[in-house]
């Protein structure tokens, strides 16, 4: 089992808040404990944002603590009550993620009220807030996270998993079964794709220079999922109409069969080309995609004539085929370019991103 860094900076956060707390001999530590829990996020950038919506939910829960308590009391009705105006003002507001913060401010203050309520409602909301505040310093100090590296290695992990299978099916190789299994996985996959992108766009610089870079870098790792997703799309088709591409003469599979060959390879370099395993003067030439579009396409209709296919549907699955070879073929070729100026402007930034 490994233990991940938010798993970490948790424990750390709680660490802190009650030796804060023990610090500054506050009762009921263990309130600026809880309050830590809910205030670690993954991102510097969330966990700002997270403080000062933390601050507005918390004041929220302890005003309406303290004017319910003094208007109408404590009774068991009366803290439902005062939960649901949290809750609605927190909605109204749109900082639903506080809600739960809110609510244990609302009952801790409301619990135990006396002759020195309001002076028991400051310490205790103190409380609170002194475990938000450990929390966004462990995010601040302690663990800072590589989402840069986690998103390219992820990438390059669906892409190899899927250019694999391609090769498989392509030679009618593959189980159908444990493919048909794989690909959900690899779906699954590609959706953490995109949660990783918004976390390593979150992710804020403090230079000017780096801030360039880093909003190039965007663009390329955006192209990047979107190139995988086209590979992933190309599996998925070649695995639902295998049976129909099978039924095309052999001269028309062989080709399918280099074209796809020369493209997962083309995808291949491109990605070590991104981050330096490849020689800058090494260069895959579009000239080695053994047809372009517009000749694949003549072969395909040279070869339905020739055999005399006729069924519409075995005509229709293998044109889905070509169509997911040229939209690929497309965003490799785009994903190529945008690495090559990014590499003409920002020398060997790529190879220090996954040296660190």
């Amino acid at each position: 089992m490994k233990l991940g860094a938010r798993i970490l900076k948790t424990g750390i956060a709680i660490i802190l808040s009650l030796l804060l707390s023990e610090l500054f001999q506050l009762p009921s530590p263990v309130f600026a404990a809880i309050a830590a829990i809910f205030a670690v996020q993954p991102t510097i950038y969330r966990s700002f944002l997270s403080i000062i919506e933390q601050i507005q939910g918390n004041f929220i829960g302890a005003i309406i603590a303290v004017i319910f308590v003094l208007l109408l009391g404590n009774h068991i009705v009366i803290i439902g009550l005062a939960a649901i105006i949290v809750i609605t003002i927190n909605l109204k507001l749109k900082i639903e993620n506080t809600i739960s913060l809110s609510l244990v401010t609302m009952i801790v203050i409301m619990e135990t009220p006396g002759d020195e309520f309001i002076q028991f409602a400051l310490i205790r909301f103190s409380t609170i807030m002194l475990g938000v505040l450990s929390a966004f310093i462990v995010n601040l100090v302690f663990l800072p996270p590589k989402y840069e590296k986690k998103l390219y290695y992820k990438i390059s992990d669906v892409t190899e998993e899927t250019t694999k299978w391609i090769r498989l099916t392509i030679r009618h190789a593959s189980e159908h079964r444990l493919l048909k299994n794989d690909i959900g996985k690899m779906k699954e996959s590609v959706r953490s794709l995109d949660h990783l992108y918004v976390m390593y766009k979150e992710e804020r610089n403090y230079f000017k220079k780096n801030t360039l870079v880093k909003s190039r870098k965007l663009v390329i790792y955006r192209q990047m999922i979107s190139t995988v997703k086209r590979s992933l799309e190309m599996l998925r088709r070649l695995h639902r109409f295998e049976n129909d591409l099978q039924e095309m003469p052999a001269e028309f599979q062989h080709a399918v069969q280099q074209q796809l060959d020369c493209l997962i390879h083309y995808h291949e370099h491109v990605m070590l080309k991104f981050i330096g395993k490849v020689k800058p003067n090494v260069t895959f030439e579009e000239g080695d995609i053994i047809l372009n579009s517009k000749e694949l396409l003549n072969l395909f209709f040279a070869n339905q004539k020739e055999a005399k296919i006729e069924d519409e549907a075995t005509l229709s699955h293998t044109v889905q085929i070509l169509s997911a070879i040229i939209n690929y073929d497309e965003q490799v070729v785009h994903l190529d370019k945008l690495i090559t100026s990014f590499q003409t402007y920002h020398k060997k930034t790529s190879e220090i991103m996954i040296e660190e």
